[in-house]
This record gives structure tokens, C-alpha cells and sequence, in this order.
């Protein structure tokens, strides 16, 4: 169980794409709770798919799934600058829109698993071991984007490169796409 563990945090620290959404979702969270509650949907979500994905032998193609998580960075990012009021006139709920990205992210998590091949026997405690791996890298890397986000957040430059943060960001998600995409197409 040991290398599932390590596997699913080490999977979720190196996990850019994740990384990029996390900060993204918790860009303009100041309070602890509201952090708390976004990392908690995110978490149910993923986790839910990717113990499901698994346990049903369902997989999507990463390619695609990467693609999709790439789109979850671009939104998130075009949340935080507050482009569908600008653009729709409301708001979406990002509780839900975190939810439902996490269960995008899930899938990413499933099929990489199975591609692992796991003996049916120790299928159950292994696939535990990942996702309590994945939790915990989850919150390595969310708190080493709070620690410093907290600092950033203290100067000046915070609120005048907000925005421009929130573009670099977005570009990274429309990169990924793209990437992937690619990638796609060539498999």
C-alpha cells in the first residue's frame, strides 16, 4: 500500500495542471472556511470519480481528460476576473463549478490508475492508499500556494498584478489544452 500512497501524492505535488487549478480556486479565498469548503468540493469530486473510474474499470482517454482539466484552469481563471459577469451578466456557483471540475480531475486520477494494471485482489487497499496519497499532496501543495499566497497578498503588488496573474494563468490552462490536443491527435 506504501507505493500507492507515494504514488498518489507524488502524482498530485508534480501535478501542474492540478497545482494550476488549486491556484486558482483559492486565489481570492481569504478565510480559512472558504478555503476549507472549495478544497473539500474539489477533493469530493475528484475522489469520487476516481475511486468509481477505477473500481468500474472506466477510463477516459488522459488526453482528453487533460484537456478538459486545462479548460478548468482557463475557467477558473476567467472566474477570477470576473468574465462571466462582464460577458453572461451572473455569476455561475463556483461551488458547483469546482465540484464538477473535480470530478473531471477524478477521471484523470482513474485512468491513470488503470493504466497500473492493480491485481482485482488488492485492488481495494491500493486504490485507498492512492487517494489518501493524493489527499495528502493535495495538501502539501495547497499549503505551500497559501503560505504564499498569504505573503503576496500582504503587498502592494498583489491587487496590481492580480489580474495579470489570473492571465499568465489562464494561458498556462490554454497551453495545456492545446498540448493535450496535440497529443490527441498524434495518439
Amino acid at each position: 500500500m506504501l507505493p500507492f500512497l507515494y504514488l498518489g501524492a507524488k502524482h498530485m505535488v508534480t501535478g501542474y495542471d492540478h497545482i494550476l487549478f488549486l491556484f486558482g480556486v483559492v486565489f481570492f479565498l481569504f478565510r480559512p472556511k472558504d478555503v476549507a469548503l472549495y478544497v473539500s468540493l474539489f477533493a469530493i469530486g475528484h475522489s469520487t470519480t476516481m475511486l468509481l473510474g477505477v473500481y468500474f474499470n472506466f477510463g477516459i482517454n488522459s488526453h482528453v481528460i487533460d484537456a478538459i482539466i486545462g479548460l478548468s484552469v482557463v475557467y477558473k481563471s476567467l472566474d477570477n476576473m470576473e468574465a462571466f459577469q462582464r460577458w453572461l451578466g451572473f455569476q455561475p456557483d463556483t461551488r458547483i463549478a469546482t465540484l464538477v471540475f473535480g470530478l473531471f480531475h477524478g477521471f484523470g486520477l482513474s485512468s491513470k490508475i488503470l493504466e497500473y494494471q492493480i491485481d482485482p485482489d488488492g485492488l481495494l487497499p491500493n486504490l485507498l492508499a492512492f487517494n489518501v496519497g493524493v489527499e495528502i499532496g493535495q495538501l502539501l501543495a495547497l499549503s505551500a500556494i497559501l503560505i504564499a499566497m498569504v505573503f503576496w497578498r500582504r503587498t502592494e503588488s498583489f491587487w496590481r498584478h492580480a489580474y495579470t496573474a489570473n492571465v499568465v494563468t489562464m494561458a498556462a490552462g490554454f497551453i495545456l489544452v492545446g498540448y493535450q490536443l496535440v497529443g490527441f491527435s498524434v495518439s
